[in-house]
């Protein structure tokens, strides 16, 4: 029998009863929570992945483009359009210190008045972890870069004004990328206030 829609109601959190390590893939590892429903009472097994944070790099030039890269993603076996951005290290706890860093290895790139614009929750139904957006102004190519052994990338230049209309026709399809993208635009139209 189906249920009909709870309007309004207060849902409360689940009670973890326990947690088991599953496995550890270098860049993420898995566990297996065992949480109590609430509403019956009953126990279920959930799967996490438990990764370190990300940053995503909002770098945005003197003359108003967004410094950009095109690079392969493994999961979708497609080439994306991005913005800079990567893994916080392991000793890594500033999110504006490591986009910093991020910008200038993918890119060459540095600018200033670097600060968080947004966070989020990766995907909180099975990622433990927090994506930053930090904004970083005046940037300009200072350096070569220098790629990780697994990366290679293609820095792009594209006007702040085309941006949407890339995320409309799908051309930038990567949803974290598209949600800084949103506070960009959010802190543009005076709505979204960086972080101090």
């Amino acid at each position: 029998m189906h249920q009909l829609t709870r309007v309004n109601q207060m849902i409360k959190p689940w009670k973890k009863t326990g947690t088991k390590p599953i496995g550890d893939f270098r860049i993420f590892k898995i566990r297996s929570d065992t949480c109590i429903n609430p509403r019956t009472g009953k126990e279920h097994d959930f799967y996490v992945l438990d990764s370190v944070n990300w940053v995503n790099v909002i770098a945005v030039t003197p003359d108003q483009k967004l410094v950009m890269v095109q690079q392969y993603r493994f999961g979708s076996e497609t080439v994306e359009l991005e913005i800079p951005g990567g893994m916080m290290d392991p000793h890594e706890s500033d999110p504006v210190a490591t986009a910093v860093r991020e910008l200038r290895e993918e890119t060459g790139y540095e600018g200033e008045n670097a600060r968080i614009l947004g966070r989020i929750h990766s995907n909180p139904a099975i990622l433990s972890n927090t994506t930053f957006t930090v904004l970083i102004e005046n940037c300009r190519l200072k350096h070569g870069v220098e790629f990780d052994h697994g990366e290679d990338l293609s820095t792009q230049l594209m006007p702040v004004s085309e941006i949407p209309k890339l995320v409309a026709d799908g051309k930038i399809g990567h949803s974290l990328v598209v949600v800084a993208l949103y506070h960009f635009d959010l802190w543009l139209r005076g709505i979204k206030k960086p972080a101090t």
